[in-house]
């Protein structure tokens, strides 16, 4: 009787033991990436004439001065007139959705160019409206929607 409660005890120690050893076990699956910073992207929007660049700030470059030019150009066609010299920036909140499309979020402008130019604000939407589709920016190979504040110079002389 003591044998068989030698062996019972011996047998419950020996299996509730086998999970103390350390068998460890070679991790071959690398560890997924699950930090994402949303305040950056890995390949700017791009118009056709930028898509060529590889190099990143350069990349980015070609974006602020393709849609600086475009707009400028689009501002062009209108003729403004104003009692007084203007010379002020504008900002122009863009949303560049995940299919290239530009959207208007808003515009900031002081009151003295709201009072000389009333028209600015429905001008600057034609321009953004009127602004070819582009590649969107892309985050870890997806295309993704970007906002952007972009500075407009108003320069009008008497």
């Amino acid at each position: 009787m003591f044998l068989r409660i030698l062996f019972f005890l011996s047998a419950i120690i020996f299996i509730t033991s086998c999970d103390k050893f350390s068998f460890s076990k070679k991790e071959s699956s690398q560890a997924i990436d699950t930090i994402v910073d949303f305040s950056s992207v890995d390949t700017y929007p791009s118009f056709k004439i930028c898509d060529s660049i590889i190099n990143k700030d350069r990349k980015a470059n070609c974006f602020r001065t393709t849609i600086h030019q475009k707009i400028g150009e689009e501002l062009a066609y209108y003729k403004l007139t104003t009692k007084d010299s203007i010379n002020a920036v504008v900002t122009v909140a863009i949303i560049i959705n995940s299919k290239g499309e530009f959207q208007l979020e808003s515009i900031e402008s002081s009151e003295n160019i709201k009072n000389q130019i009333p028209k600015l604000d429905s001008l600057l939407k034609v321009s953004i409206k009127n602004l070819p589709k582009i590649y969107p920016a892309i985050k870890r190979g997806i295309p993704v929607t970007t906002k952007y504040q972009l500075p407009v110079r108003i320069q009008l002389r008497e």
